[in-house]
C-alpha cells in the first residue's frame, strides 16, 4: 500500500466505524479529491457525511469546528497547504483555543488534512510547506507522516483525539512510497518518533520525504564506514524530546534537515532545545540543511532543484559532520 492508498484506507474505516465522522471540503464528495482519496464515498455514506463545499478554507475549517464543538468528529479537507492561510484565524483563534476558554466544557476533536510540499513542479501555488506557522500554537497539534503504516496509526490516533490535529502528507510521498499496513483499526501516538536507523556518529533528524532521501544518504555513507543514526520525528508538536536528546548524546552531533525555510523552522526549534539540554554532549556545532529563504519554489525544474536538497546534498553534508 502506497501513502495514498494508505490515506483512503483509513478515512474509509472511520466513516464506516463511527457515524460521528464525517469529510467535508473541496471537491470531496463528486469528484472524489483532486488525488482520488475519497472516490466513491459520497455515494456510500451520502452528501451529510462527504460534504462538498465552496472554495472557502475560512468556512471549511469554521464549519468543522463548530460540529466538534457539538459531538461530531469532522474531518475537514484544505485541498493544498497553500490554500490553508484564509483558514488561519479558525484554526488558532478557534479551534486551537476552544479547551482552554471553556475551562474543559468543549473540546474540539478536528482534523484538519493537507498535502504540503514540492518536487512536483507545484510552483508559487502547490508546494508550500506550513508547519512552522502552526507548530507555534498551543492547544493544536501538528504530525507530519512519511510511511503508510505511519499514515494509518498516526491518522487514526488524530481523529480519536479530542483536540485539532493538523495532519500534513507529503504530496510527493503519497504514490512514491509503499509498505506494509496493518489490518483493523490500530494507532500510533502522537508525540512519538521513530529511529530508522541506529547510527554512532552523527543524529540527523527529519520527516516527512526528506526522511526517505536522508535514510537514503545515511545508508550510502555506511559503504564509506560512516555511522549515521537517522530519526523520523512523524509528530512534529508534540515532539519527542526524549528521542532527540538520547540520539545526540549518544553520537554528539546532530544535523537536522526539513524542506521548510530556515528561518523560525523546526530546526529552529530543535536547535535551541538541544543548546539549553545538551549542549556540553555536543562535539560539533548544531547543522541545519533547508529551504533558502525565498517566498516560495519556483515552477523551472531549476529553480526547484535548488531550492530543494538532494541526498546527494544531505550525503555531503554528513559527511563533513562526522568528519568534524
Amino acid at each position: 500500500m502506497n501513502n495514498v492508498e494508505a490515506v483512503r484506507a483509513t478515512l474509509y474505516e472511520a466513516l464506516k466505524n463511527d457515524d460521528r465522522t464525517l469529510i467535508i471540503g473541496e471537491d470531496v464528495g463528486a469528484r472524489g479529491n483532486v488525488f482520488l482519496i475519497t472516490k466513491d464515498f459520497v455515494g456510500e455514506f451520502g452528501e451529510n457525511r462527504v460534504i462538498d463545499t465552496p472554495i472557502a478554507e475560512a468556512s471549511i475549517v469554521g464549519i468543522a469546528v463548530g460540529m466538534a464543538m457539538e459531538g461530531l468528529r469532522p474531518i475537514a479537507e484544505i485541498q493544498f497547504a497553500d490554500f490553508i492561510y484564509p483558514s488561519f484565524n479558525q484554526i488558532v483563534g478557534e479551534a486551537a483555543k476552544i479547551r482552554y476558554r471553556s475551562n474543559g466544557e468543549y473540546t474540539c476533536p478536528m482534523v484538519i488534512r493537507t498535502p504540503y510540499g514540492g518536487g512536483v513542479r507545484g510552483a508559487l501555488s502547490h508546494s508550500v510547506s506550513v508547519e512552522a506557522l502552526f507548530y507555534h500554537v498551543p492547544g493544536l497539534k501538528v504530525v507530519a507522516p512519511s510511511f503508510p503504516a505511519d499514515v494509518k496509526g498516526l491518522l487514526n490516533a488524530a481523529i480519536d483525539d479530542p483536540d485539532p490535529v493538523l495532519f500534513l502528507e507529503h504530496k510527493k510521498t503519497y504514490r512514491l512510497i509503499k509498505g506494509e499496513v496493518p489490518d483493523g483499526h490500530y494507532t500510533i501516538a502522537l508525540g512519538k518518533a521513530n529511529r530508522l536507523k541506529e547510527g554512532s556518529q552523527l543524529s540527523v533528524i527529519s520527516y516527512g520525504l526528506y526522511v526517505h532521501w536522508a535514510l537514503e544518504a545515511a545508508r550510502r555513507l555506511e559503504q564509506e564506514g560512516l555511522s549515521v543514526e537517522v530519526i523520523d520525528l512523524r509528530s512534529i508538536r508534540p515532539m519527542d524530546k526524549t528521542a532527540i536528546l538520547e540520539s545526540v548524546e549518544k553520537t554528539r552531533k546532530l544535523l537536522i534537515i526539513h524542506e521548510d525555510n530556515k528561518f523560525g523552522g523546526i530546526g529552529a526549534e530543535i536547535s535551541a532545545m538541544v543548546a539549553e539540554e545538551a549542549l556540553f554532549h555536543l562535539d560539533a556545532p548544531i547543522r541545519r540543511l533547508c529551504a533558502p529563504d525565498v517566498p516560495a519554489m519556483g515552477y523551472a525544474l531549476p529553480l526547484e532543484e535548488e531550492f530543494m536538497t538532494s541526498p546527494a546534498e544531505m550525503a555531503d553534508a554528513m559527511r563533513e559532520m562526522v568528519k568534524f
